[in-house]
């Protein structure tokens, strides 16, 4: 089943999903790919005549405990499918079985899992990657409509704006804990947001990246982070590799739970790379440890995720030996494209490509 990679298109309430599928379509059929598209099963029940407002709590629990087995049908249904296709494999999913979490209650979601067999680990690992779409409703409220989804209950009034950025924020939490979750600025101009979905695709599906910096600026924090923003803690080990290729392990923990990332970035010329990621469990990463690089420091590192103005950030502040370095990432703004820099932080330097600042080096003996 190495031909066939499944993943999620995700977001709040008009984000762009239904115009990235076609581009997803259209860009990675040319390229020769077989392209499955997962259609988005609430809208399915929705037009079918679930209510998932309504205060009838049996009904609530059995529409969503039937929006989840069918989803999951769905897709084990075209993976089937994908298994007896010649060549590769895309399975996209207008959403997947997590974003059912963002919208009941943790003692339901606990009581819909069990009584379908599964788990939020099990269902997080059906996916090699999710991709968020930032809701038009926060940062580019100008484009935010419900002309193309008569089913959206987010309406567009001050009110449905503050429910879509809150939903947006939840979905994203559903997700957390991904290995490769990535999450899609909004951008004045959409085709840059949909080249970044591309972007990302390919990076899944191992083909060649062109090299891109993504904005990092060494800050202070003025005043408290906002109240919604993920918080982790991240240890970083530098692994023994080959010249001209990177080998790291990460464990993420937050909410009590860990993650294990394995990461490979090899540049193959001066403007291209190549970046594998996969999961791991505990024990490999623990038999992985012994790898180490002895040339380089273990990174320690506390960050928090936020959306500001519809642009992604993560401040890392960093620990021990690095003790008192805090850096902001942006994640996915083109270039010439300004940053909307958050008023809690006060920018001391831009260090956007400055290799010393790198992880890698920063880990340095």
């Amino acid at each position: 089943m190495d031909h066939i990679t499944k993943i999620v298109l995700t977001g709040g309430p008009c984000a762009g999903k239904t115009t990235a599928l076609v581009r997803i379509i259209e860009h990675f059929s040319s390229h020769g790919f077989k392209v499955f598209t997962i259609p988005e099963v609430p809208t399915l029940f929705t037009q079918a005549g679930m209510n998932y407002l309504t205060k009838n709590p049996g009904f609530f629990y059995e529409g969503e405990k039937a929006t989840l087995e069918i989803q999951l049908a769905l897709e084990d249904k075209f993976q089937r499918m994908a298994q007896e296709c010649e060549q590769p494999c895309l399975i996209v999913c207008d959403r997947g079985a997590m974003d059912i979490s963002a919208y009941v209650s943790s003692k339901t979601w606990n009581e819909l899992t069990r009584a379908v067999g599964t788990s939020t680990p099990e269902l997080r690992e059906r996916y090699d990657a999710v991709l968020h779409l930032v809701s038009a409703a926060d940062g580019a409220e100008q484009y935010y409509t419900t002309a193309n989804n008569a089913q959206r209950y987010e309406q567009m009034d001050e009110e449905g704006l503050r429910i879509a950025r809150s939903l947006d924020k939840k979905v994203i939490r559903a997700w957390t804990g991904h290995p490769h979750l990535r999450v899609i600025n909004n951008h004045d101009d959409f085709d840059a947001k949909m080249n970044r979905v591309v972007k990302e695709i390919s990076n899944v599906l191992g083909l060649p990246q062109p090299i891109v910096e993504e904005r990092k600026y060494i800050v202070e924090l003025t005043g408290p982070l906002p109240e919604d923003s993920i918080l982790s803690e991240i240890t970083q080990t530098y692994l023994q590799a080959e010249p001209g290729t990177e080998v790291r392990l990460r464990k993420r923990g937050w909410d009590q739970k860990q993650v294990y990332v394995h990461t490979t970035k090899k540049k193959i010329s001066d403007s291209e790379e190549l970046v594998t990621e996969r999961q791991i469990n505990n024990s490999l990463y623990e038999m992985m440890l012994n790898l180490a690089d002895p040339t380089r420091h273990t990174i320690q590192k506390q960050r928090n995720s936020f959306i500001w103005k519809g642009q992604y950030f993560e401040v890392d502040t960093y620990q021990g030996r690095l003790d008192g370095l805090v850096i902001l990432e942006t994640k996915g703004i083109v270039e010439g494209e300004p940053v909307k820099f958050p008023p809690f932080l006060n920018v001391i330097k831009d260090i956007t490509g400055s290799e010393e600042y790198y992880n890698y080096n920063l880990a340095k003996k």
